[in-house]
């Protein structure tokens, strides 16, 4: 038996995401979607599903969009992917399993990533599915709780209970934005990730404003 205490390191943990080690699935954040969901206010959906849409697409995260039925019945994605993700690329989907459209898991095999980053419409369905799948198939499944919604909060938070269950790891969305940052000093994306913030964090957004306005105004008297 080793009873030796272990010693801290100064090396991040292997279930920290960081921009290099995974994918974001975006599942229909749709107009149809939306419209019946009650377990996340509208406008806070939008923006947490802003904030993690542009800090994939500024850390250069591989991002998937996904819709179903986007012609026929549930509409097109929210403005706030479209303005970052080109329309052409999105897959639009029959399965309310995401994952069990062939198009989706090749996408996902192409990237060639072992952790997915999920979030989307409606979570006990759409969510829940290919999360459950992904994990059966050994990937490593982050949950973005607070970018998801269902058309209860009963729903909501079972289905979440269920994918933590299953091995799913839950995280809000600004969670998400600071994971990948995790370091004041990465000069390189200080101003991307601070800009987002002000954007889409809101109360943490306002206030890093008011601290660059009120120091910086400090600094020039």
């Amino acid at each position: 038996m080793n009873n030796q205490t272990p010693k801290a390191s100064p090396v991040a943990g292997s279930k920290l995401l960081t921009p290099k080690d995974h994918l974001l699935l975006l599942v229909d954040h749709q107009s149809q979607m939306g419209f019946a969901t009650k377990s996340i206010d509208m406008v806070d959906l939008r923006n947490n599903t802003a904030l993690i849409a542009k800090g994939a697409k500024g850390f250069g995260v591989p991002t998937i969009v996904t819709t179903v039925a986007a012609k026929s019945f549930s509409g097109p994605v929210f403005p706030e992917i479209g303005a970052l993700f080109p329309a052409a690329e999105y897959i639009d989907r029959t399965t309310m399993n995401a994952w069990e459209d062939g198009n989706v898991t090749d996408r996902v095999n192409a990237i060639g990533r072992s952790k997915i980053v999920i979030a989307g419409l409606w979570t006990s369905v759409c969510i829940v599915g290919p999360v459950l799948s992904a994990l059966e198939q050994g990937f490593q499944v982050y949950v973005v709780t607070d970018a998801s919604g269902d058309v209860s909060t009963e729903a909501h938070e079972r289905a979440v209970t269920r994918m933590v269950q299953a091995g799913a790891q839950p995280i809000t969305a600004l969670q998400y934005l600071l994971e990948l940052q995790r370091d004041w000093a990465r000069g390189e994306t200080y101003g991307l990730t601070t800009g987002i913030a002000v954007e889409n964090g809101g109360a943490y957004g306002i206030g890093i404003q008011y601290a660059k306005q009120m120091f910086g105004a400090q600094e020039n008297h």
